[in-house]
């Protein structure tokens, strides 16, 4: 996805939520940004195989395994993106701390025979 294309998505899930404001559209933009440098970094570590450990020559000529570049590079967005989504309330625990009756389940409505059977029990 374009960071376009995330955008209209963040902004109808804070919407949905009940937690957007256009004063967090900076915060919007950025997490945008690191979505779709992540999304990049993803289609790298696929065309390069999608090895977790590969093999790396430093400068003196010895070779080492080491984690993928491109695979510490998503885990390192994803972390960044985390840190965004819940300063959003894009995430359960984030948004029972913004909005505990947002996640609350509607409490049922007594109907008028359970009212009138509660009065005798």
């Amino acid at each position: 996805m374009t960071a376009a294309e995330y955008r209209k998505k963040i902004v109808k899930d804070c919407k949905a939520i009940g937690t957007y404001k256009p004063q967090f559209n900076g915060a919007i933009d950025t997490l945008c940004g690191i979505l779709e440098k992540r999304d990049n970094a993803q289609e790298l570590f696929e065309k390069s195989g999608g090895k977790v450990i590969v093999k790396h020559t430093n400068k003196g000529g010895a070779t080492n395994l080491e984690q993928n570049p491109a695979l510490r590079l998503i885990n390192d967005l994803n972390r960044d993106a985390l840190a965004y989504w819940r300063e959003l309330g894009l995430t359960p625990a984030s948004l029972k701390k913004i909005n505990e009756a947002a996640v609350k389940p509607a409490a049922k409505e007594t109907s008028p025979l359970a009212k009138a059977l509660a009065k005798y029990g």
